[in-house]
Formats: C-alpha cells, sequence, structure tokens
C-alpha cells in the first residue's frame, strides 16, 4: 500500500520537530551545564573574598585592642613617628618605664643614677639582641611640684639625659631617637601622696618599628 504524498509530508514534519526536539534539549543541557559551573566559580570567588575579608577585620581587631592595652603617651608617639614617616612598619613594639623606684631619678634632678645607667644597658642590649632598625621616641615625666614650665624643662632635661646615654655609652644612633617633655601632665599616679610623685618622675622609652 503507497502512502499518499500528505502523509510523507506529515511524517518528514513530525521527524524534523522530533530532530529539532533532541538538539534542543541537549543544547539547553549544556548551556544549563555551563551556567551552572559558572555559578560556582562566582560562588568560590565570593567565598575567598568573604575570607579574605574576614581576615582583614580580625587583623584590625587585634590591632585595635593591641592600642587599647598600650599607654596613651605611647599611641601619641606612634602617630608621630608615623606622620614623621620614620617607622618602616608603622607598629608599636614595646615601652620600658624608668621611675624613680627604680632608678633614682630623685626630685629636682636629670642625674643618671648607676641604677638607671644599668636599667639603660639591658633596654640597649635587648634591641641589639632584637637586631631591628627600631625607632625610639624618650619621654620625660615629672611629677607635679612646680610649674607647668618648670616641669616641662626638666621632663625634657631628663629625657635628654638618657638619649645621650644611649647614643655615648651604646652608640644607638641618634636619628633612631626622638626626644619629647610631658611635664607634669602625664601622670600615672596621685601626685599627693610621696610613693605617687616618685611613680610620676619617670621617663619612657617607646620602642617602635
Amino acid at each position: 500500500m503507497s502512502m499518499k504524498p500528505w502523509m510523507i509530508s506529515v511524517s518528514l514534519v513530525a521527524a524534523l520537530i522530533g530532530t529539532t526536539g533532541c538538539a534542543t534539549k541537549k543544547y539547553v543541557k549544556e548551556e544549563t551545564g555551563a551556567v551552572n559551573t559558572r555559578v560556582d566559580e562566582v560562588q568560590g570567588q565570593v567565598e575567598e573574598s568573604q575570607t579574605r575579608l574576614n581576615k582583614h577585620d580580625q587583623t584590625l581587631a587585634a590591632h585595635e585592642q593591641k592600642m587599647g592595652e598600650i599607654s596613651q603617651t605611647a599611641q601619641d608617639a606612634l602617630r608621630r613617628a608615623q606622620e614623621a614617616g620614620k617607622l618602616a612598619e608603622g607598629k608599636f613594639l614595646y615601652e620600658t618605664v624608668l621611675t624613680d623606684e627604680k632608678v633614682k631619678f630623685g626630685f629636682d634632678t636629670s642625674d643618671l643614677s648607676p641604677e638607671a645607667k644599668a636599667a639603660l644597658d639591658d633596654f640597649a642590649s635587648k634591641i641589639k639582641q632584637d637586631n631591628k632598625n627600631v625607632y625610639v621616641e624618650i619621654q620625660g615625666h615629672t611629677d607635679s611640684i612646680g610649674s607647668a614650665k618648670y616641669n616641662e624643662e626638666l621632663g625634657m632635661l631628663r629625657a635628654e639625659s638618657v638619649r645621650r646615654y644611649l647614643n655615648q655609652s651604646q652608640n644607638f644612633p641618634l636619628h633612631r631617637i626622638n626626644v619629647i617633655s610631658y611635664g607634669k601632665t602625664a601622670p600615672i599616679a596621685d601626685n599627693k601622696t610621696r610613693e605617687g610623685r616618685a611613680q610620676n618622675r619617670r621617663v619612657a622609652l617607646v620602642v617602635l618599628d
């Protein structure tokens, strides 16, 4: 039995539609796979970026916590050194405080006692062992007895005495040292007591990198 022409046409159209449908499904499947791969790549990039942000936040939080643990005058020293472009990494390392209790600065004097010189020798030895080109700010402080001008000058004399000793006795380069006087403006103890005034008569050495 022979097929009529119109039946042949219908069969050809049906076959063509079937072939086209298979091709379309294959194309859609391939495109879907490519899209899924791209989505996975983007998701991976997002997760990687989030990980970097989290690490940055943790580093920033640790830095802020450390800054909160150091004295205000040490934070001031770090800021001044950064503004002056003196630091390699711009960070606080440690602070050494020489008080009258330890080094016997005494009232109305900037002379270095044998105890003060021994403490500075230890300080210089630590820096040499660390083998870093650190920057040191030497801060002179006084008790509250006397005028603001007088105590500012006395604080500077104490800081200068320390700088001179570190340079002449320990060969510490002068360009790596800054001196400043706070006078009586930054007490760490009560000036109403003899013990408190002794603590306030001090020199702080802030070590920065």
